[in-house]
């Protein structure tokens, strides 16, 4: 599994997506405190962190990317030893992505000469047809004889 993006931990930590963003954060804290599954069986535990304390750490400063990598960084690890908290943190994953598909920015911009038809502005659209009529044709010569101006 890749490791979980700084952008994403920033964004969950910070209160992204509202509820889901909640839930997101709530199912993350959760998955962390889940004990330790490999090595279990013989005793051996790895030393590594749980990300646990880096979890606390970008609770307290939401913003801070500093500690979302290191929070990263401690699920990636963990993710490479622990098979169980692997699966479980692709699944966060998958519905934690779900909260920025619901935040987002959206600039509308027109520009670059005269539109022909109607403009759609707005965020994730899907399953919309326009037909229009063609734009006008400029003819090559003008009553006068000169080429016409072009149209911008």
């Amino acid at each position: 599994m890749d490791p979980v993006s700084v952008g994403l931990l920033v964004a969950v930590a910070g209160g992204a997506g509202g509820e889901l963003g909640r839930q997101a954060w709530s199912g993350l804290s959760a998955l962390v405190q889940r004990p330790f599954r490999c090595g279990a069986d013989t005793g051996q535990v790895p030393v590594v962190s749980s990300g646990a304390p880096e979890l606390v750490a970008l609770q307290q400063a939401p913003a801070d990317e500093g500690r979302a990598q290191a929070l990263s960084t401690a699920l990636a690890v963990r993710a490479a030893i622990d098979g169980e908290f692997r699966g479980g943190l692709e699944r966060w994953h998958e519905q934690a992505m779900l909260t920025q598909a619901e935040e987002g920015d959206t600039r509308n911009t027109v520009s670059g000469g005269t539109q022909y038809g109607p403009v759609l502005q707005g965020r994730d659209f899907s399953g919309f047809t326009f037909t229009t009529s063609p734009p006008p044709v400029a003819s090559a010569v003008s009553e006068d004889g000169d080429t016409p101006p072009r149209q911008e």
